[in-house]
């Protein structure tokens, strides 16, 4: 069993130590990843090393619509082995332990460790650099740590996890908007209803956009990163050009204006305006109707205003941007080519 879709980056392929035990619908493996043996991909997953390698271990087992993946200008991400991660989870340029169970919607961003024998509990967020000593539970964004955990709670959480994993629900087939030759849409994901892409944008693997009651919008050279969830209810969702949706935000009837970037696993409510040139911090969240002014950092649940936006992170999402500009090119001629 191999996943749905698998692409080089750079000319490398993924090397996979085994045949994995199973693959679901949509999974999708790019570039320079090594995956161990005994591997379990989710429908929807996505792990890509487009720039950085990724290293998992023996049984890694990865749940459905979870992204893998690592900061191109700095660092990979490695995984040891027996590590269980649940739904909707992002585990970016970090470093994991052995026996780590990482439930349903949690967050691991740049340049965490993990020590060995740890649970990151549900909804929990890890900050950038943290350091998460083994044999414990953590909890919360900061996730933080509340209480020591054994090796035989360690298993049987995983077990539990995996268990409630099942097969995920299919999702519906649609038919795919036409869209232009500088846009890349992956093959992976899906698009439905009223969806319009503006000029150089980027949907990439296992998004799902479904429009069928409002419509989306996208501006030009924007991108809308993996496994991210946009689903209208009622107005519709408007997303200005030059911005980055980072992976597996979920978001309903907003606006979101132009140069700005959503941090992975947020969440945008309906109703919520956000500005141009503001940064929304991983793993926060929007109150319904909620305003975002322009010029901050905003984070936290709901968001708050955090920092003014700096010289540095408006040349970081900038580079972003071009990035994700040259990865859909890069990704469009690869995914051509094997057609």
């Amino acid at each position: 069993m191999t996943p749905d879709l698998i692409l080089p980056y750079d000319g490398v392929q993924p090397d996979f130590a085994s045949r994995p035990v199973w693959c679901g619908r949509g999974s999708t493996v790019i570039g320079a990843a090594r995956i161990g043996a005994q591997a379990w991909i989710g429908d929807e997953a996505v792990i890509r090393a487009d720039g950085q390698s990724v290293v998992l271990g023996d049984r890694f087992w990865l749940g459905h619509r979870s992204t893998v993946h690592i900061a191109t200008f700095a660092q990979g991400t490695q995984v040891g082995d027996r590590v269980t991660v649940g739904r909707n989870s992002v585990v970016h340029a970090c470093t994991v332990g052995s026996d780590v169970v990482i439930e349903d919607d949690v967050v691991i961003l740049d340049g965490a460790t993990i020590g060995d024998g740890t649970v990151i509990e549900a909804g929990s967020t890890v900050f950038p650099r943290a350091n998460l000593a083994g044999g414990h539970a953590y909890a919360g964004s900061p996730a933080r740590q509340s209480r020591p955990v054994g090796p035989d709670e360690v298993a049987e959480r995983a077990e539990r996890l995996r268990e409630r994993m099942g097969d995920g629900p299919a999702l519906p087939a649609g038919e795919a908007p036409e869209i232009e030759a500088s846009v890349f849409v992956a093959r992976t994901a899906h698009l439905r209803g009223r969806v319009s892409l503006g000029a150089g944008t980027s949907v990439l693997f296992c998004c799902d956009l479904n429009a069928e009651v409002g419509p989306i919008v996208v501006g030009a050279d924007t991108n809308i990163q993996d496994n991210t969830v946009i689903r209208t209810r009622g107005e519709g969702v408007v997303i200005g050009r030059d911005t980055t949706i980072a992976h597996n935000v979920r978001m309903t009837d907003c606006r979101i204006g132009a140069r700005s970037l959503i941090g992975i696993g947020a969440s945008i409510t309906s109703g919520t305006l956000i500005a141009d040139d503001v940064m929304l911090a991983a793993g926060a969240t929007t109150d319904p109707g909620q305003i975002l002014e322009a010029g901050y950092l905003w984070g936290g649940r709901p968001a708050r205003i955090l920092a003014p936006l700096d010289a540095e992170k408006r040349a970081m999402m900038i580079r972003i941007v071009e990035g994700y500009c040259q990865h859909g090119r890069e990704y469009r001629a690869a995914q051509e080519a094997l057609a």
